[in-house]
């Protein structure tokens, strides 16, 4: 079973986050940055991990971020095969 399969049946969804961000060298302009990844919702450990890490280590202020979640599969709609059946 691959890794992004076992986080989806542990509970975690694709969150994608929108941000806007400051240039370092021009503050009056924005720029864009997509960042995606599979996350727990309401708390977003991994999504707060990396907004901390951003505003720690990188030049660019944030001036926004817009985010949607989506869980892709559950442990209840996961279910174990008990036969096959092969045609031809």
């Amino acid at each position: 079973m691959t890794n992004d399969m076992e986080l989806q049946l542990k509970g975690y969804g694709l969150t994608t986050a929108h941000i806007l961000y400051r240039m370092p060298d021009h503050p009056a302009l924005l720029q864009t940055y997509i960042w995606q990844h599979y996350d727990i919702a309401p708390d977003f450990p991994e999504m707060r991990n990396f907004l901390r890490f951003w505003q720690e280590k990188l030049d660019g202020p944030l001036h926004s971020v817009r985010y949607v979640h989506r869980k892709l599969i559950s442990a209840s709609e996961w279910r174990a095969l008990k036969g096959e059946f092969i045609l031809h």
